[in-house]
């Protein structure tokens, strides 16, 4: 599944399509740049996401406090429930560095995606 057809899916869901990021995520963005946005979504899903067993899966990221969140809630990557039932992948096994490589593309894609659209109506 590419990146745009996974944020086209997931845009059917009402749940995943209500998240949007709010004006203190775009002033965190203008501030440290998507780059930085990017080190710390891949640091998240690294510390977060990719371990075979998270104690509190399920509960590991937080509604709101970084964009990076709110994209996890937006692209159903916020826990190993969500990804299995999205993307079908496994609980109980670490993610290889290539799941997390597209996990943290799709949180950008979908990130990059939220600014451009709050830019361009402001």
């Amino acid at each position: 599944m590419t990146v745009d057809e996974a944020l086209s899916r997931l845009q059917k869901s009402a749940f995943r399509a209500k998240f949007h990021l709010s004006d203190e995520d775009i002033n965190y963005i203008d501030k440290k740049g998507l780059d930085t946005v990017k080190s710390h979504a891949e640091d998240f899903i690294k510390k977060r996401l990719a371990p075979a067993v998270i104690p509190n899966d399920g509960k590991q990221t937080p509604m709101r406090g970084h964009p990076v969140f709110k994209a996890q809630h937006a692209c159903a990557c916020c826990c190993r429930g969500c990804l299995n039932k999205w993307y079908h992948v496994e609980k109980g096994r670490e993610l290889s560095y290539d799941e997390q490589r597209r996990i943290v593309n799709l949180l950008m894609a979908w990130i990059e995606r939220e600014y451009r659209s709050y830019k361009n109506n402001t």
